[in-house]
């Protein structure tokens, strides 16, 4: 099995979960603020259906919510156990860094979740 053949693959390039050709989301640009969120109904090249079912996607935002929380740790743990920052330091520096990678999340989280039911099938 290749690296192109994982999830891990489909949600690095934010790619089709079944055939890793087609573009998930319309612009490859997470902080293209317009569009960061802007999906494709239907890949460009296999075409899976990305619009499942109505709510699909709100299974996402538990995933959105465990990335927060280990990017919090991990910042926490650098910031304050390693580098020795106060708690109030962090929490300024960890608020600004979670609105910076915001949109960064709200993609990673929608693909994390269409990944796990959408398995790879290769080309047509």
């Amino acid at each position: 099995m290749s690296f192109k053949e994982t999830a891990i693959y489909s949600i690095v390039k934010a790619k089709c979960p079944r055939c890793h050709e087609g573009d998930f989301f319309e612009t490859s640009n997470p902080y293209n603020l317009k569009k960061f969120d802007k999906m494709h109904k239907k890949c460009p090249v296999c075409g899976e259906d990305y619009e499942r079912e109505t709510g699909f996607y709100y299974g996402a935002m538990y995933v959105s919510y465990g990335l927060t929380v280990g990017f919090g740790i991990a910042v926490y743990v650098v910031m304050v156990a390693l580098m020795g920052f106060t708690e109030m330091n962090f929490i300024i520096i960890f608020a600004i860094l979670q609105l910076l990678l915001m949109p960064v999340f709200y993609r990673t989280a929608r693909l994390v979740w269409i990944n796990t039911f959408v398995k790879y099938k290769g080309k047509n």
